[in-house]
Order: structure tokens, then sequence, then C-alpha cells
């Protein structure tokens, strides 16, 4: 079982049960495909923001290093 499966089950264990053992698909799959995009989307947004973070922190280190050399 893969964790969106596990994801899907503590959402909704009817939608679930009916995907897997009657092996019914839902209605709106533009919109489930939309969502994940969507989902897609975000994750790279909060990667960027990660890396960001991460020069800025070296940026800063950077900088307090000189001033404390160059004092």
């Amino acid at each position: 079982m893969r964790a969106s499966e596990v994801g899907e089950y503590v959402f909704c264990h009817r939608a679930w049960w009916l995907r897997t053992v009657e092996g019914r698909e839902p209605n709106n799959r533009d919109r489930l495909a939309a969502g994940a995009r969507s989902h897609t989307r975000y994750g790279m947004r909060i990667a960027a923001s990660r890396l960001l973070l991460g020069a800025g922190v070296v940026a800063l280190a950077i900088a307090l290093l000189a001033l404390l050399l160059g004092s």
C-alpha cells in the first residue's frame, strides 16, 4: 500500500474501498488532476524557498565573518 492510498483511506475509507475493491474511478478526474498539479507547483515553491533561505544563511555567515575579520 502506497502512502497516498493510506491518505486516501484516512480521508475517506469508503472512497478508498470503492476504488480499490470495486474498481470504480472518480467522475471528477479533471479536478483531481488540477489538484495534483497545484500540489506539485506548491512543492516546487517550498523547495525554492528552502534553497533561498539556505543561501541567505550562508550570505549572513559570510558577512559576519567579514565583519569579524575586518575589525
